[in-house]
Formats: C-alpha cells, sequence, structure tokens
C-alpha cells in the first residue's frame, strides 16, 4: 500500500471533517460497513449512485452590460466552471452537481423578503430583477479547500437590490437560505448537513460594491449545477459563503446561524475571509492550484492565495482593529 504524506495531498481531495463523520453515521444506519465507506469516498470523478440525467444546456442571455469589476487573469474554461463543482444538495463528489441536476426547476421562482425591513413580501424572480439592469463581472474565486477560478458573472448589485427593501436599523445582518426539494435535490437525501443550507453576511459587507447577486455566468443562464437562478457572489470571501438557489433573504439583528459553521465551528467561521495567515485545522491556505487557460489541470498552476482573494484594497477596511484570526 502506498501512503501519501500530507504534503502530497490535495486539498480538494480531502473530505471536509462534518461529511466524513456524517457519512459514517448514514452508513452506520444502512448496515453497509466499512466497504461501504470505502466505496462512498470514491474519486471526484466518480459516477454518483444517484445520478440522473445531466440538465439542458442554458440559453444566451439577451442583455448585459460591462460591469467595472475586471481582471486580466486567464478566466478558466465553462465546462470546469460547470463541471467541477461544490453543491452538496446534489452529491458531495465535484461532479456530482452536473450529473445530477437535471430534474432541477428553477422556474418559476420566487423569493421571500422578510425581516427588519419597510418592505418585505414574496417576489417572483421576474419582479425581483426587473428594476435592475444585468451586468457582468469577472472575479476569483477561492474554495476553503484549496483550488480557485476565475469566472465572468452576469447578474445584479446585492446592495442595488437590498437597497430597494429599505432595511432598518435593526438590519445589523443579512441572512440567505437555500431551496429545500428533496425530489429535485437527490443530496439532500443523505444527512451530510442541516438543511436547507443557509449563510449569512454583516449589513456592511451585504452593501459592499464587490458583492453581486449571480444570474448566469459566461452570457448564459446561470446552469443548475451553479446555483440556478440566483446565487450570492461574495469574492473576498471562501466559495461556500456563495450561497446557491436562493429561496430566502431576511434582515435580522443577531448574527445569523451559518450551515458550515454549524457543522464544523473549528473549521468554517462566520466571516471565512480568503486569509493565506489563517490555517484551516487540515491544511495549509497559503497556496492555491488555479483552474483556468489550459483546463482542469489537477496538479499544476499552482499559485499563492491572497489576503482577501487580492481584493484587499476595496474590502479590508470593512475589518479595520478585528481579529482576523479570531475571527475567521
Amino acid at each position: 500500500m502506498h501512503l501519501r504524506q500530507r504534503s502530497d495531498i490535495r486539498a480538494s481531495e480531502i473530505t471536509p471533517e462534518a461529511v466524513y463523520r456524517q457519512r459514517r453515521n448514514v452508513i452506520k444506519m444502512l448496515g453497509l460497513g466499512a466497504a461501504g465507506l470505502v466505496a462512498g469516498c470514491g474519486s471526484e470523478n466518480a459516477p454518483s449512485a444517484a445520478a440522473e440525467a445531466p440538465a439542458a444546456e442554458p440559453k444566451a442571455l439577451s442583455v448585459t452590460r460591462k460591469g467595472e469589476y475586471t481582471l486580466t487573469d486567464p478566466p478558466t474554461s465553462y465546462k470546469d466552471a460547470t463541471h467541477y463543482n461544490n453543491f452538496y444538495e446534489f452529491g458531495t463528489d465535484k461532479g456530482d452537481p452536473a450529473r445530477n441536476s437535471g430534474r432541477f426547476r428553477p422556474t418559476p421562482w420566487s423569493v421571500e423578503i422578510a425581516g427588519h425591513a419597510e418592505v418585505t413580501g414574496k417576489y417572483t424572480l421576474e419582479d425581483l430583477l426587473r428594476p435592475h439592469a444585468l451586468e457582468e463581472r469577472i472575479y476569483r474565486h477561492r474554495c476553503v479547500e484549496g483550488w480557485s477560478m476565475v469566472i465572468p458573472w452576469n447578474g445584479i448589485s446585492l446592495a442595488d437590490l437590498l437597497k430597494r427593501f429599505k432595511p432598518t436599523a435593526q438590519a445589523k445582518y443579512v441572512a440567505f437560505t437555500t431551496v429545500n426539494r428533496p425530489s429535485e435535490m437527490p443530496g439532500l437525501r443523505d444527512a451530510v448537513l442541516d438543511w436547507p443550507y443557509r449563510e449569512g453576511l454583516r449589513i456592511d459587507e451585504a452593501m459592499h460594491p464587490l458583492a453581486f447577486l449571480a444570474t448566469g455566468l459566461y452570457g448564459r443562464e446561470l446552469p443548475n449545477q451553479n446555483g440556478a437562478p440566483l446565487r450570492l457572489i461574495v469574492p473576498w470571501k471562501y466559495g461556500f459563503k456563495g450561497i446557491k438557489s436562493i429561496v430566502k433573504i431576511e434582515f435580522v439583528e443577531v448574527m445569523p446561524r451559518t450551515t458550515w459553521n454549524i457543522a464544523a465551528p473549528r473549521e468554517y467561521g462566520f466571516y471565512s475571509n480568503v486569509n493565506p495567515d489563517v490555517d484551516h485545522p487540515r491544511w495549509s491556505q497559503r497556496t492555491e492550484r488555479r483552474i483556468a487557460g489550459d483546463g482542469l489541470n489537477l496538479f499544476g498552476n499552482r499559485i499563492g492565495t491572497r489576503p482577501f482573494n487580492g481584493y484587499a484594497d476595496q474590502v479590508a477596511g470593512l475589518y479595520a482593529g478585528m481579529d482576523l484570526r479570531k475571527y475567521f
């Protein structure tokens, strides 16, 4: 048996502790034993047991304008950005979301606006987006597992949307919730996380000009596996903060509980700002594997991780005076 040293193992190969423990519990309940555990932790490209037909190819978006945020970094290919994903509602392997999201129906769609705001209620996606012009923004993305991408997104400013509902002085945070449809999202049948998926931002983070709500990427409608029809983009934070398939946005006074922080608070803090000086408990965050330009290169393209994912000039002021090792 070939034993691999910690330094030889890619971060993307490491199963998060919360997922590993939940898998063991599920396997014990099913009586599958150790053999089933090994089979369940297969490679990133192994077919899911619940694999279904992939979703139809997304349509091109008719109206977009260039936003002020762009990059000269080589972009990730469309295929890699849409076939190498974390979206546990469709499975925990990187290829599961593309394989298992064919039954998911992102239309019709509505989003509930709730909490400490003068204007609340349930809105269709069309009504939510109608006052806003879609724009394109190219952002870096850094996954907590150690890989990164550069993606052109289409959507609207989160701040522009939130201001429309006139949050009150009691609104200190913004909480987000993902849709919960086990019949369309096979990953929800496994208790790997506390469903539905929940995330949150401090109100000043949510109002920052970089925060974005995406409805598309590469000039096409958002694919199911990437969070159709509405997902959050916060490029200075680790990728799991980018909640997908949003059905509720709530203005709250107290810091909201978030899914990964509930599952493993030592590993996943509320803020989750990209910080090369704060290691994950089980791996370093000083470098990342950039998936861009020449396709899904599993071994090359290693680069240094930058504070706030390279957006420190824009967002570091949000955390002035904070101990970012304590508030990770």
